[in-house]
Order: C-alpha cells, then structure tokens, then sequence
C-alpha cells in the first residue's frame, strides 16, 4: 500500500511539472503574437495547431498502449516533448517557432493518454472518479503555478526566457519519471487493432467526448486565448494579463478538489453537466461586454467550474464501462474527439474576428455551449426515462 502511494505521489509530481512546461507561456501567447502585428487568423492557426497534432495522435498512441503497455516510457517521451517544445519558441521567438513549438506540445498532450490511465490504474474500481479528479487537480495546478511564475517574470524576462523555464520544467520531469516503476507488460492474447478501435462505438463514450469537445474547445479559444486579448486592448499591464489566467486555474484546482469529494449519482450527473454549460455561456456572451478589467476577471471564476468539475465529471462517464485492457484505446479516442474543439474553435474564433468582430465570435461560442447544456439535459432525461 505505501509503494502504490509513493508511486502516486512521484507520478502526480511529474504531472504538475508536465502540464507547467505545456502552460506557462499561454497567458501572454496571444497577447505576445498580437504586440508581433500577426493576424487574428494567424494567432487562431497557431493555438489551433497545438489540438491538430492532439487529433493525429491520440488514437494511435491509445491503441498502442494498449497492445504493448508500457506506460512510463510513454511518459518519458511527453516530458521530453513538452520541453523540446519550448526550445523551439526560444530559438525562434516569432509566429512559425510558436507554431512548431505548438505542434510539438501536442504530440506532448497526446501521451497524456498514459499519464491518466496509469494514474487511475493505481486505484480499485470503486475509486476512479475520485482518482480523475485527483488527476486532473495536479493537471490545474500545474497550470496554475505555471500562469503565477509567468505573471509575476514576464514582464522582467521576456517570452523567450519564460520558453527556457518550461524547458527546465521538461528536463526536471522527465527525470523524475525514470523513476516511476517499470510498467512494461508482455499480454498473452493481445486485442486486435480491430478490437481495440470497436469501443469508438460505445455511445456514451461518443456522447460524453463530444461534450467535452464543447467545454475544451471554449477554453482554449475563449479563456485561454481570445478572453487575454480583449484585456490587452483595454491595456493593462502583462502582470495584469496574468492574473486573469491566474484567477481562472485558482478557480479550476479548486473546484477539481470539490470534484473528488462529491459523491456523484445520476440526478447530480445532470445537474452539474447542464448548469455548468450554461454558466459557459453566461461566460461567454458576457465577456465581449464586460466594461472593465475586473469584470473579466470575476468571469474568469466561470470558467474554472468546466475544467475543474465538468471535465472531470464528462472524462468519468465517458470511460465508465469500459474494460481495463480498452481504457487507454478508449481514453485516446476520447481525447482525440474533444481535440477537434480544441483545434477548430480558436480557427474559428480567428476568421470570425477578422470576417466579423470578436464579440460576435464569443457569442458563437455562447451558442455551441447552450447546445451541449440541451444535449447533456436530453442524454440523462432519457436515461431517467428507461
């Protein structure tokens, strides 16, 4: 029992450094290409770039997983990426080394795959909502500590010196996870690819990743994204920037610990999924109208119910079922659909602005939100039904 809890303890360690090296230029990324003269479209291509890469590979590294499980080395590689990543935006500091650097931390965030199954490995059954959120929690708050160290040096460092600590943060982390134990396995009757690629099928699997293709999607577009630009128009300080992204993790690693400690059941399933996605897009048709900077950073408290109970709750439901020799197949395919929001909605948010205004874009974003509010609110009236 302590050997598992030590083990828990070193991996969640190599997740919060993980997800600092992936998150700590974000904030002021927009903001940074913005100062540059690229357009709005550029930026959406290059935020959008970080889910394309997440869309190609996800699936496959899932599948392989699964037929020859090793998870730690899996894991090696995301730190190794997360951080070879970050090189690239400090040796090319303009649009193309962003967009490099983007698809590199998502072929980084694809391998997040093992970094969750094996973690919720390390847990009986009757404890996997639980570990999730646990997960997750060390995920925001990794984020977290990665937008306060940003906050507080970026305007005394500059962007490229922020891109050489998440390096650090890689380098660190992939040597904390040699030490995590050996988790390659030899099956005796493996799954066929065939086998393996047949959970896609499972339709709350689909139902739930699509749900959080919706709730992902807005974050990156809107509350980490496009919400920073609308506060560097209004011109504050980059500390200030900052602190908006700041407020939004505080948000998310406090109600991912909420999210461990409830007891969940299907009548508070509902209740959580459908008000949470209207709360987003209360968020994101207000956003556009907030008439000064603390405004938008009491909205930015919103945001963080989605990453830090939603997601938690939609990854839960989506694996439930599923067998333990299919998660990491299930939770690529599952990551690799809400990839697509992630991928498509800052593209979209981009060509709307340029076409339109950002305001119009923002209240699209309100309007897909109100749709996974009413197909959430179909999905468990049904289930009540039967």
């Amino acid at each position: 029992m302590f050997i598992i809890k030590k083990e828990q303890i070193r991996l969640l360690i190599v997740v919060v450094l993980f997800w600092f090296a992936q998150y700590i230029y974000i904030p002021f990324q927009t903001p940074y290409l913005t100062q540059m003269s690229v357009t709005s479209s550029m930026i959406g291509i290059v935020v959008g770039a970080y889910g394309i890469s997440q869309l190609a590979l996800r699936v496959p590294v899932g599948v392989i997983a699964d037929m020859r499980p090793n998870h730690k080395l899996v894991i090696e590689i995301g730190m190794i990426l997360a951080g070879l990543a970050s090189l690239f935006r400090f040796l090319l500091p303009n649009a193309i080394g962003f967009l490099i650097g983007n698809i590199l931390s998502g072929f980084a965030s694809a391998t997040w795959i093992s970094f969750m199954v094996y973690y919720m490995s390390l847990h009986d059954g009757f404890s996997q909502r639980a570990a999730t959120a646990k997960v997750i929690m060390a995920n925001n708050l990794g984020i977290l500590l990665s937008f306060l160290t940003s906050s507080i040096f970026y305007n005394q460092i500059g962007m490229r010196n922020i891109c050489l600590l998440s390096v650090l943060a890689g380098s660190i982390g992939f040597i904390i996870s040699t030490k995590l134990d050996n988790t390659k396995k030899t099956l005796t009757q493996p799954h066929t690819i065939r086998e393996l690629l047949s959970v896609g099928l499972d339709f709350k699997l689909i139902l739930f990743s699509f749900l959080a293709l919706i709730q992902q999607g807005i974050q990156m577009s809107a509350t980490m994204s496009f919400t920073n630009q609308i506060i560097a128009a209004k011109g504050p300080s980059g500390f200030q920037v900052g602190v908006s992204s700041i407020i939004y993790m505080l948000s998310a690693v406090f109600f991912s610990k909420i999210a461990s400690l409830i007891k969940f059941n299907q009548k508070m399933n509902m209740l959580i999924v459908t008000s949470s996605f209207v709360l987003l897009a209360i968020y994101c048709f207000l956003i556009p109208l907030a008439p000064s900077i603390p405004v938008i950073f009491l909205l930015q408290i919103i945001p963080g119910v989605g990453t830090g109970i939603l997601f938690s709750l939609l990854t839960s439901e989506a694996m439930e079922g599923v067998s333990e020799s299919k998660k990491s197949s299930a939770m690529g395919i599952f990551q690799a659909i809400y990839a697509i929001g992630m991928t498509l909605m800052p593209v979209l948010v981009g060509l709307l602005s340029n076409k339109f205004n950002l305001t119009l874009s923002f209240w699209g974003l309100s309007l897909i939100a109100l749709i996974g509010s009413i197909t959430a609110s179909i999905y468990y009236f049904k289930g009540k039904k039967s």
